[in-house]
């Protein structure tokens, strides 16, 4: 490399100017930058009369032929021929070995990532949160929510207020730790609104990629501020609060969204409330109807085991206990001969006679308790037999109906009541 005027080599370096190291000429004291090619270049370019365009070496033979012709020679063809050339070693020599691994290609590449990123915050765009801090204070719960209703992601804060006002607090510090740019204002009324109109006015001109502004006071003058960056094109949050719960409303589509202060939770919709209600609904219906299709492989389970138990002791004497035991056999068999609804007490007295004498005509030794000839009738009907009892408004329950009943005995054995037919006494 050469000082540009005297093109002396003795030089030093002296600070940088732009990102570029710069050097000054110890013969003539001119101060220059680190040329963009490299010195294999620079010695095959020549300067020209200007000092500005520089030719290779090998076309300077060319440039004074052209010079010496008249002008009358000088075509566009041999004109174009000199560009066609002088770009053929412009690009030899940027694409040699020593080029690309010059540091001038190092900082040229290093500046392609930036210029993307800012492309892509342009493309993309940010949103910006202006806050009356005398206002409305958001706690970091209320500015992630704020966050999350926004599109674009929420890359700048700032807070207004007379920060020397005593009721402020340490809120200007909590705020800055935040991430939080503050603006002071002087004491006065609606002097942190008028502030925050003047600036979001012009908030474009600071921040060109904004797309989103969530503005954060419940004064009503701040709809002017609203109006204006709608007609500006961006779309506005307009923040408020009522009580214990933030109202946003995206001034743009008129929608509505509510955060509860207390719970640090959304509050939802009266339709997502219902939706949630019905899934509540479904949920509890379907784990009900799974413990009853436990209880009934039970109950099933319960009852083989019992018959084969009553198989086994066929030769033993009379068990003075109550064993209500009857198979799928009898049950079926009652189903099918007593398939209508009951109506009336004459279909429920049959009903029940049917069940003591297939019960009694399988298991002649068997004792049986109201609350077993209950089950029985249960498993036939689908309904309780006090509901049986009540809806045919024959009495409070079933065990009294029996009592009453001049068709059935019952007989106390231990801590139950024993039933038997009137007829088999």
């Amino acid at each position: 490399m050469k000082c540009p005027r005297c093109e002396s080599t003795s030089y030093r370096k002296n600070g940088r100017r732009n990102d570029k190291q710069n050097y000054l000429c110890k013969s003539c004291g001119k101060q220059f930058l680190e040329p963009v090619f490299s010195d294999s270049l620079e010695t095959d370019l020549l300067p020209n009369n200007n000092g500005h365009t520089k030719v290779s070496t090998a076309e300077t033979t060319e440039l004074s032929l052209v010079k010496n012709l008249p002008e009358e020679k000088i075509t566009e063809k041999s004109l174009g021929s000199f560009s066609l050339i002088l770009a053929e070693q412009l690009l030899q020599t940027i694409l040699s070995p020593g080029w690309l691994e010059s540091a001038a290609f190092s900082r040229f590449i290093e500046k392609i990532p930036q210029k993307t990123e800012i492309k892509h915050r342009l493309e993309t765009g940010i949103s910006l949160l202006l806050l009356d801090a005398e206002n409305l204070k958001l706690d970091m719960n209320s500015e992630l929510f704020l966050a999350s209703v926004c599109k674009y992601p929420l890359q700048f804060k700032i807070a207004f207020a007379n920060w020397k006002n005593p009721s402020i607090g340490k809120q200007d510090i909590e705020l800055y730790n935040r991430g939080y740019q503050l603006v002071h204002v002087p004491e006065g009324k609606d002097s942190a609104d008028a502030k925050m109109i003047a600036f979001g006015a012009c908030v474009l001109r600071s921040y060109p990629t904004v797309k989103e502004i969530l503005v954060c006071s419940s004064d009503g003058i701040l709809i002017h501020l609203c109006n204006e960056l709608q007609n500006q094109g961006l779309i506005v949050y307009w923040v408020r609060r009522q009580g214990q719960t933030l109202h946003i409303e995206n001034r743009n589509t008129g929608k509505l969204t509510h955060y509860s202060l207390a719970m640090a939770t959304e509050v939802p919709s009266l339709e997502k409330v219902v939706e949630q209600i019905q899934d509540l609904i479904k949920n509890e219906q379907d784990s009900i109807n799974t413990r009853l299709h436990r209880l009934t492989t039970i109950a099933s389970l319960f009852q083989e085991r019992s018959n084969i138990n009553n198989k086994s002791h066929l030769n033993k004497p009379e068990i003075e206990e109550i064993i209500p035991i009857i198979d799928n056999s009898s049950v079926q068999s009652i189903q099918e001969e007593n398939s209508v609804e009951i109506s009336n007490k004459k279909t429920l007295d049959k009903l029940l006679l049917k069940i003591i004498q297939d019960i009694q005509t399988k298991s002649p030794q068997t004792k049986l308790s109201v609350s077993k000839l209950g089950s029985e009738l249960r498993k036939i009907t689908g309904e309780s037999p006090n509901s049986i009892i009540k809806k045919l408004k024959l009495g409070s329950n079933f065990t009294k109906y029996l009592k009453s009943s001049p068709i059935f005995t019952l007989k106390m054995n231990g801590k139950e009541y024993e039933v038997m037919p009137q007829l088999f006494e």
